[in-house]
């Protein structure tokens, strides 16, 4: 057989020789729509690639973006790694320390900045003496710049040279291709590196059928934002398969997202279960037809969520998981044969976890105590650790080692059980469990109970101190607007469907849950907020 290396150049020239006529659809700041074919931004990747020799990055330096999901963005997801540099996604919602951390720990050379972020990354840009250039994308924001000869605007920089001419090489498969950061919610970020090998790979998984089916007659939107994990690896599978891509642009709303699934006739869309809660109320039944797939992760998935749309709009929310470490996808919820008999009630109940693992990907169960691995029984609660040909071996420099085990495998830090079919329920974060008593109660299995009661919008349920109990679940509750639900609503919902001991002492309610910089529940900022909480009797 023939030893040709899994890089991107091939997906890169892929695209450009086969789906040229392809089109990529982006929402601007002003919420016009532009649209390009994928012949005329492999052109740009191509300028793009020359520009970055122009301003003297080196031929292996990292490259950081400041960008929402748009057309620059993804004309750098290619140049970068296809001109043997790697792409570093710096998440623009990190706090100030963080984001100069990350930066400073990738050793990026260059940072393009779209327009209307530039404020906010300039202001930490004099604690970055190893960023020699700022490149700033017109993404329509009537931002102003100062005067400074570290700035380059980016359109100018590519009218400046010839695009590349030829093929991209990249001859070694394991070389860094992009580099993302985890959010930093168990620590100071850590850095991840993923290879070219490790990218085309995950890629193909995403078109693999039971994963997402990413295919060329697919109209695909990744709200999930291309500097978070790679926006999942979707915006890589999209080029790989030539689908059309819609991108959502500066701060997208709910009502934005719908109008580009209804207009753009989406066909598979992927964000975290916050953005769903508010998409739904702007698309009504018949809206989006040729809707097929509504991915959802980051979070688990209430199942009053996963139902209302498919009540709605016949598409119910399919669960996947997955880590920054992970490229990131692991599983996917996606129905099989043996769950064809099923009632709708059941099937439900399938979608609410996990999923089984993607191709390629292991999965093992392991008591935390012993070592010992555990069986897919369906009851037998351990340690999720995965292994696979995208799952980092390693942090890039001093990421914590302690997570990988001897024999290679990734330490999840979250609790799980597997059935016997291989679909992975989540049962909680480790330092998300409550131990009260001695006895574990999981978190995310009060947060779907509480998400079912009509008038709740969002809850999230963390441990607190107790002085008998050591800890004690607190339910922190959204109400939907309008909606009258007190705590003894709340209380009386649970005790119904729970036993005593597993139900909150007591319920707090918010106008929301606060969030990472990823979209989850800030846990650790509810945590800080009601650690001394007296609980009610």
């Amino acid at each position: 057989m023939q030893d040709r290396p899994l890089a991107l150049p091939h997906v890169f020239h892929r695209a450009e020789q086969l789906f040229g006529a392809k089109t990529i659809v982006a929402r601007a700041a002003d919420s016009t729509l532009t649209t390009r074919t994928y012949r005329e931004w492999a052109q740009r990747v191509r300028r793009l690639a020359a520009a970055l020799d122009a301003l003297g990055v080196s031929p292996d330096a990292r490259v950081g973006t400041y960008c929402w999901n748009s057309p620059a963005h993804l004309e750098l997801y290619f140049a970068v790694p296809c001109s043997g540099r790697v792409l570093h996604t710096l998440n623009i919602r990190l706090p100030v320390d963080q984001l100069v951390g990350v930066v400073e720990h990738g050793g990026d050379e260059v940072v393009v900045v779209e327009r209307g972020l530039f404020a906010q990354f300039w202001a930490v840009v004099d604690r970055l003496p190893a960023v020699r250039r700022v490149v700033v994308v017109d993404d329509g924001s009537p931002a102003s710049l100062p005067v400074d000869d570290r700035i380059v605007d980016y359109d100018t920089l590519l009218a400046s040279v010839e695009p590349v001419s030829g093929r991209f090489v990249v001859e070694d498969e394991n070389r860094a291709a992009a580099m993302c950061h985890t959010s930093g919610t168990t620590g100071k970020p850590k850095g991840v590196l993923y290879s070219h090998r490790s990218t085309v790979l995950h890629s193909l998984g995403l078109m693999v059928a039971d994963a997402a089916g990413v295919g060329e007659r697919d109209v695909l939107l990744p709200v999930v934002p291309m500097f978070h994990a790679n926006a999942w690896g979707y915006p890589f599978a999209a080029v790989f398969a030539g689908s059309t891509l819609v991108l959502t642009g500066p701060s997208p709303s709910p009502r934005d997202v719908a109008d580009l699934m209804r207009e753009q006739r989406v066909t598979i869309a992927a964000a975290v279960p916050t953005i769903w809660t508010g998409v739904l109320p702007e698309l009504a039944a018949g809206d989006v037809p040729d809707l097929r797939l509504v991915f959802s992760g980051g979070s688990a998935v209430p199942i009053s969520l996963s139902e209302a749309w498919r009540t709605t709009l016949g598409v119910p929310l399919t669960q996947g998981w997955g880590m920054t470490e992970c490229s990131p996808m692991v599983t996917s919820g996606r129905l099989r044969t043996v769950h064809d008999g099923a009632t709708e009630e059941e099937q439900a109940l399938v979608r609410s976890r996990a999923g089984s693992p993607a191709s390629l990907i292991e999965l093992r169960l392991v008591d935390p105590d012993t070592g010992a691995e555990l069986p897919w029984d369906g009851v037998a609660r351990g340690e999720l650790q995965v292994a696979g040909p995208w799952v980092a071996a390693s942090y890039y420099g001093d990421g914590d080692p302690s997570r990988f085990t001897a024999d290679g495998w990734l330490c999840t830090g979250d609790v799980a059980v597997i059935d016997d079919h291989g679909f992975v329920t989540l049962v909680d974060r480790t330092k998300d469990l409550v131990k009260s008593g001695g006895e574990w109660i999981s978190s995310v299995e009060l947060e779907n109970l509480v998400m079912g009661i009509a008038g709740v919008a969002e809850a999230a349920v963390i441990a607190v101190p107790h002085p008998k109990w050591s800890e004690r679940p607190l339910a922190c509750v959204v109400r939907r607007p309008g909606a009258d639900v007190s705590r003894d609503d709340v209380l009386a919902h649970l005790a119904e469907r729970l036993p005593r001991w597993q139900v909150p002492d007591d319920v707090v309610f918010l106008d929301e849950v606060p969030k990472t910089s990823t979209g989850k529940f800030d846990k650790n900022d509810l945590r800080r907020r009601y650690a001394g909480h007296v609980m009610a009797p």
